[in-house]
């Protein structure tokens, strides 16, 4: 992850702090029992994670609290848009695989694009989990983290949601597509 702490302005605080409260609150069935206050104040005391989640809604990510860790006393956002997030589509997997294209290369990569933004792409877990609190990317695909094995060998794996199923399947991991892109998590 990017350690480099990126601060913003106070509008760009006000702003995330006042979208992310107002999603919290429209989807109380994805973090059952937890309150704002408690979530704010967190964030409060750890303002440089307010950067990744302005990415995070900046790319179209829609950011929501989906995970309270009570051993860790930590809050996980994750992207829950609808789709894979807009402004991270067209990406092939790694940066391995985008200087292993010959030509059309695309402009970025998932996972140089999350240690950008701070976040961490979803694992086929994270993923699944994330899939039980309503239905995403069902006409969208996303990367996810893939086992190192599968990828010496020069492939990835994404995920989607088709017929109500969650599937993971493979390609290239320097494929890349305008429908699909990744999800990130972030822990505060």
């Amino acid at each position: 992850m990017n350690n480099e702490y990126k601060e913003l302005s106070p509008e760009q605080r006000d702003e995330i702090l006042r979208t992310l409260k107002t999603r919290f609150e429209k989807n109380m069935n994805r973090h059952e029992g937890l309150e704002w206050a408690a979530v704010e104040a967190k964030l409060e005391r750890n303002v440089e994670k307010l950067w990744s989640l302005f990415e995070m809604e900046r790319t179209g990510g829609e950011p929501d609290v989906t995970l309270y860790n009570k051993e860790t006393g930590e809050y996980i956002f994750c992207d829950c848009s609808a789709e894979s997030p807009k402004g991270r589509r067209s990406v092939c997997y790694d940066r391995a695989a985008l200087e292993s294209r010959k030509q059309h290369k695309p402009q970025n990569s998932a996972m140089d694009m999350a240690v950008e933004m701070g976040i961490e792409i979803l694992t086929e877990e994270q993923y699944r989990e994330l899939q039980r609190l309503g239905k995403f990317d069902t006409k969208t695909s996303s990367w996810v983290k893939t086992p190192d094995h599968i990828r010496q060998l020069g492939g990835a794996i994404f995920c989607d949601r088709r017929y109500d199923t969650v599937f993971v399947y493979h390609n290239g991991a320097d494929s890349y597509y305008g429908v699909r892109g990744f999800r990130g998590s972030l822990r505060v």
